[in-house]
């Protein structure tokens, strides 16, 4: 296998196989996938709402529903900022247990109110709680497993013959205002509820099952996820222009589920970089390392990233704290990926690593050199490996500008 492209590729299958061959040595998980034995689940959905890619613009969709689950347990299943304590085999054993009940729709279909099935799969998307759900299916659901780079794992999946809410939706004001504003873009809609505090997991789910915007569309959830990162970024990144510099280099440093991030904040006008280190026989990796960069200016970002979601993901915990902290910086973050990240858990492990990383204490400098020097003595990869690579860097010790010295 060719590391380069396994790493780019994370599962799409631009090597041209008919399966992945790192996808396919999970099949020896399956054990842990419980056996759906009837062709009915009853649970309490996190809520959840899984919309796929594959035959696009025809796709599947429908709710997760974790078999016997209860009110009081079910929002675990959706919530990644709980999961910080608990290990990669715990993550995977909890989410195969969310069934999915799939049903076909065109992506063109999210204003229908002709398809029941449809009307439901919205109506649960709406609520910020739990909501007991029963689906029947032609058949049993298959007993698999479904690993990806920006989606979390989840279990077996079956056609649906109907599924019934047993309870209302719990829908936030904001929710419930934005939804049915039909003259709103998604884009604007999107950013009113980001800003209204809506957790980002809520807000993916409306956006995927065609609840915003004035041309609604389903749309799947991998894209999806990727779309709220970035355009929350966005809106983020428009508003650290008016705060000052930061006053000093600081340094924060963390690790999550064998992702270790080094975040270097610089005293300059907004800038972001993400370097991505991929050390041998990490998840996509296979026996040899893989060094990727992206970056963007004060005018943001052209294009999509070659760094895929990974690199919306890392860039809206870095908007948000400098937000918080009502200042805007140049900001370095080198993300070094290690063998302890031996399956794919979805591009939430990014965003909650680096949220994590930055409530951390951070270390502060006088120098660059003194604080490259500290974060090189975290990282495995030799820094004569990667450094020539970091554009911000460089551009920060030879490009000293005149509005460094007044705004010192």
């Amino acid at each position: 296998m060719n590391g380069t492209l396994c790493i780019k590729c994370k599962g799409k299958g631009l090597c041209g196989r008919p399966r992945c061959p790192i996808l396919e040595k999970f099949k020896s998980l399956q054990s842990i996938v419980p056996a759906i034995s009837g062709d009915s689940v009853f649970g309490a959905s996190p809520p959840a709402i899984f919309v796929g890619s594959y035959g696009y613009p025809r796709v599947s969709a429908g709710p997760l529903i974790p078999p016997l689950a209860k009110e009081s347990e079910a929002s675990l299943f959706e919530d990644p900022s709980a999961w910080a304590n608990m290990q990669i085999e715990d993550i995977i054993s909890m989410r195969s247990r969310m069934v999915r009940a799939n049903t076909n729709f065109r992506v063109k279909d999210a204003r229908s109110k002709e398809n029941p099935l449809l009307v439901k799969a919205q109506e649960l998307a709406l609520s910020r709680k739990p909501v007991d759900t029963e689906a029947w299916f032609f058949k049993a659901p298959k007993q698999e497993l479904k690993f990806d780079a920006v989606l979390t794992p989840m279990g077996p999946s079956g056609l649906v013959k109907n599924f019934e809410l047993a309870e209302n939706p719990n829908v936030p004001k904001k929710v419930d205002y934005l939804v049915y504003d039909t003259d709103a873009l998604a884009k604007d809609a999107v950013l009113e509820l980001y800003k209204g505090d809506i957790p980002a997991e809520h807000i993916t789910r409306l956006f995927s099952i065609g609840l915003l915007g004035k041309e609604r569309k389903i749309v799947p959830t991998r894209w999806s996820i990727t779309a709220v990162d970035d355009m929350a970024g966005k809106e983020l990144a428009g508003r650290i222009k008016d705060f000052p510099w930061i006053s000093e280099i600081q340094l924060f440093s963390g690790t999550h589920f064998g992702n270790h991030f080094e975040v270097l904040v610089l005293p300059r006008a907004y800038a972001f970089e993400l370097m991505e280190i991929w050390l041998p026989k990490a998840v996509w990796s296979g026996e040899s390392s893989w060094i990727g960069e992206d970056s963007e200016g004060y005018d943001g970002k052209k294009g999509y990233s070659s760094l895929a979601g990974g690199y919306y993901a890392s860039r809206l915990p870095v908007l948000e704290y400098l937000t918080e902290i009502k200042r805007q910086a140049s900001v370095f973050v080198l993300r070094e990926i290690t063998p302890d990240y031996w399956a794919p858990l979805g591009v939430w492990v990014v965003r909650e690593g680096m949220r994590k990383a930055l409530q951390n204490p951070p270390k502060k400098f006088d120098s660059l050199e003194s604080a490259v020097s500290d974060l090189t003595g975290r990282i495995n990869t030799p820094k004569s490996e990667w450094v020539q690579q970091a554009k911000m860097l460089s551009d920060f010790r030879f490009q000293t500008t005149l509005d460094f010295f007044f705004k010192k």
